[in-house]
């Protein structure tokens, strides 16, 4: 049972811990950090494999770089993950699979073959998916992308304040999702560093973490090699690792409660660290 401070979270059929690693697998072959080394069905599936032995709770699938890039369409993406998904229920029934998507009709096909999570990064540009999350009674993560369009990156972009800006806007999304009658014990909130947003409202975020924790629903974080990391310690992606584990670390001691993460095993222990010097109520 979970403690009074640790909102329930239960997805896939089961309770999420205080802790729980979201492992990336891309099948594309244009990602910003692996450069397409899991665009290949078996290529992706073995890096399931992987995360899975390495201790993740949940893997998010995607199909579609996050930047912008080549086009895919509905069927393109499809392709890349519908099939899967599949496999990975097949291979792995006891993780919870999400998948990367903010389309509809994609999030009816992976629900249909499996997942229980669906990882809208874009902040709800299509308002079906909240119902096909509740048709399927799988999970959804409302994210904040200041309204960007799906793949844009903004030249410039304002807030007056932009956690205020992120708060109000994931709690309606949750809010929404859950009248619809997605279950709100399977609704996490994602602020969604550098999606619409720049170094400096990535690390506002990161610093003011405990107001999207005090709404009362659970919380992502995917900071992973991301850019705002990067700019701020003045390294290429190949060298953000330490960087990412030091902002973890803060998410976690500020409530947050899942990880998405490319380096499942080093998270995981960075975890156990932060468990160890602050524990959670049993």
């Amino acid at each position: 049972m979970s403690s009074p401070d640790v909102p329930p979270l239960r997805l896939g059929g089961r309770d999420i811990g205080p802790h729980a690693i979201m492992a990336v697998v891309n099948r594309t072959p244009d990602s910003f950090f692996d450069r397409g080394a899991t665009y290949g069905f078996d290529a992706a599936l073995d890096a399931v494999g992987r995360a899975v032995a390495a201790g993740a709770d949940i893997v998010d699938i995607g199909g579609v770089k996050a930047g912008p890039g080549e086009d895919v369409g509905v069927g393109e993406e499809l392709r890349r993950v519908v099939d899967l998904v599949a496999a990975v229920r097949d291979r792995h029934p006891g993780v919870v699979i999400s998948v990367d998507t903010w389309r509809a009709e994609v999030g009816e096909a992976v629900a249909r073959a499996g997942a229980g999570l669906l990882n809208d990064t874009w902040g709800g540009p299509d308002p079906r998916l909240a119902e096909v999350a509740a048709a399927h009674g799988i999970g959804l993560v409302c994210s904040h992308a200041g309204a960007q369009a799906p793949r844009t990156r903004p030249h410039r972009i304002g807030y007056d304040d932009v956690v205020a800006d992120v708060v109000g806007h994931v709690t309606a999304e949750a809010e929404r999702a859950a009248a619809l009658g997605v279950r709100r014990e399977a609704i996490l909130i994602d602020p969604a560093h550098d999606f619409g947003k720049n170094t400096r409202h990535s690390l506002e975020i990161t610093r003011r973490l405990g107001e999207l924790t005090a709404t009362g629903w659970p919380v992502l974080v995917a900071v992973s090699n991301k850019d705002f990391i990067g700019e701020t310690l003045g390294l290429p992606v190949s060298g953000r690792g330490v960087g990412t584990m030091a902002v973890l670390g803060v998410s976690a001691l500020l409530g947050a409660r899942v990880f998405r993460v490319h380096d499942v095993a080093s998270t995981r222990k960075a975890l156990d660290a932060v468990s160890a010097v602050v524990p959670r109520p049993a």
